[in-house]
């Protein structure tokens, strides 16, 4: 028996090429076809007529069965009133590159790879990954009940919604429904998944090096500053307070909370705002560096730091507790994010709860992640994301973090000459909420400087305490403007 011959990828593709061509023919001389039998409307309707009484089956034609499957592909659907829609083909090239730089680069994979996919899979042409559930109105209710009869559909299916079209509430009937990530992006309009993120990130996190530097919380609050200052600026730049709100988050660099005070303030620009804020994440160990260096001497950098204290299982208990409770009195909109964060930190000092702690830590953030990522993803349309606003989003979202650096390192070196020279201002940079990325960063241009100078536990009290910092910073935006 002759072995198969095998087929260069090349050839494949203009066979397949060639395929979608005829095709194409095929559909041209199907309509060219049927056109003579549309003149002709008795016979048309009789044709109609004997369908509907269901007393025969439809005639198949092959050459209309071959346009049909040519009409359908989502090449042809990129063909609209306006011409083509290139705009989705652009999107699902920027998402290959963004999937290449999760895998390849490894930048952030677990969050950028789900919401690059994301992204692919709600531009693919005709696809209605994201597609909203469609429903028909009725003038009166007894008609909606009629309609649902007809479709073997219960009454109670009938129910009052709001007709944008006419601006009033109408009897409504669901007569399709919506795609797979329309229903999970639910989670992300509604503010589930964040949060839950959140109690998965406090279940990972030490708040020890917190508690026995409380003087760290401090540089926490400074790496804050670039969310205020790119507020102002994204407000000249002609964006709505609710808006500059939003894209003033991306300087915490905190995804979730991006991504949940977008949800809250503008939803319009929730695509936008997550890719910045999570490739920016990613681009932790690019940007922040140089900057760092610009702002310290050679000798600040060299600073050692002494030995940080123990702290004690009850301080570790006490904390989460008192942290929730204050923060929530002084700022509610805020309780969401920092509750959840506390009540995961809670569950892995306790040491009573190890099952759910581990649950939190893996499964549920897991799970969690996935979805967030795959649904932000897939707002990202090209229709809405390629436009001059996002370009703007990008910039001022760069800003953001490199003025968050900035401020954290400044007060580091404040109180480094406070101090009489015993604080490090490297670890200021890690007030941005980067966990534990901008800790790592800390650390290695620490090295640069002096490879025996340990500055890890020394930068993650900044750290974290930028995750409390940054979820402060977004209930004070809710607060004015939510």
């Amino acid at each position: 028996m002759s072995k198969l011959k095998k087929v260069s990828p090349m050839r494949a593709l203009a066979c397949l090429l060639a395929l979608f061509a005829l095709l194409t023919v095929f559909a041209a001389l199907a309509e060219t076809a049927v056109e003579p039998e549309a003149a002709e409307p008795v016979e048309a309707a009789a044709t109609e007529t004997a369908a509907d009484a269901g007393d025969a089956d439809p005639e198949i034609n092959i050459l209309q069965g071959l346009g049909k499957i040519v009409q359908s592909t989502g090449i042809a659907k990129s063909f609209t009133d306006n011409g083509f829609e290139w705009r989705n083909y652009a999107m699902i090239a920027v998402a290959c590159f963004l999937l290449y730089l999760a895998i390849v680069k490894q930048f952030e994979p677990l969050l950028l790879l789900p919401i690059s996919f994301g992204m692919l899979l709600a531009n693919l042409p005709a696809a209605g990954m994201m597609s909203h559930p469609s429903f028909t109105f009725f003038e009166t209710m007894e008609q909606g009940v009629a309609a649902a009869t007809r479709l073997g559909k219960d009454a109670t299916d009938v129910l009052m919604r709001y007709n944008e079209a006419t601006g009033t509430m109408m009897p409504a009937l669901q007569t399709a429904n919506g795609g797979l990530l329309y229903y999970l992006y639910q989670g992300v309009k509604l503010g589930i998944y964040p949060p839950l993120i959140f109690m998965g990130v406090g279940a990972m996190t030490d708040f020890g090096p917190l508690i026995a530097n409380p003087k760290s919380l401090l540089l926490g609050a400074a790496a804050q500053l670039g969310i205020f200052l790119t507020f102002l600026g994204a407000k000249l730049l002609g964006f709505t307070a609710r808006q500059a709100g939003a894209i003033g988050i991306i300087g915490g660099a905190d995804g979730p909370t991006a991504i949940f005070v977008t949800t809250k303030l503008a939803p319009e620009l929730l695509g936008a705002i997550a890719v910045a804020a999570y490739s920016y994440m990613a681009l932790v160990p690019v940007i922040q560096p140089p900057i760092m260096k610009a702002l310290t001497t050679k000798k600040e950098r060299a600073i050692r730091m002494g030995q940080l204290r123990q702290v004690s299982k009850t301080e570790l208990i006490i904390f989460p507790i008192m942290v929730t409770i204050i923060v929530s009195l002084l700022l509610p909109d805020a309780a969401t994010l920092v509750g959840m964060l506390m009540l995961g930190n809670l569950m892995r000092v306790c040491g009573v709860v190890e099952r759910i702690n581990k649950t939190a830590q893996n499964e549920l953030c897991n799970i969690v992640t996935i979805f967030l990522g795959l649904t932000v993803g897939a707002t990202t349309q090209g229709s809405t994301f390629l436009t001059l606003d996002t370009i703007k989003i990008v910039i001022l979202g760069v800003i953001a973090f490199g003025f968050g650096t900035a401020g954290g390192v400044l007060l580091a070196k404040l109180m480094n000459i406070l101090s009489g020279g015993t604080i490090n201002p490297l670890i200021g940079s890690a007030g941005v909420s980067a966990v534990p990325m901008a800790a790592r960063v800390s650390q290695k241009v620490g090295q640069e400087e002096d490879p025996g100078n340990f500055l890890l536990m020394h930068a993650m009290g900044p750290n974290v305490a930028g995750v409390i910092g940054s979820a402060v910073a977004a209930g004070v935006f809710i607060a004015l403007f939510g």
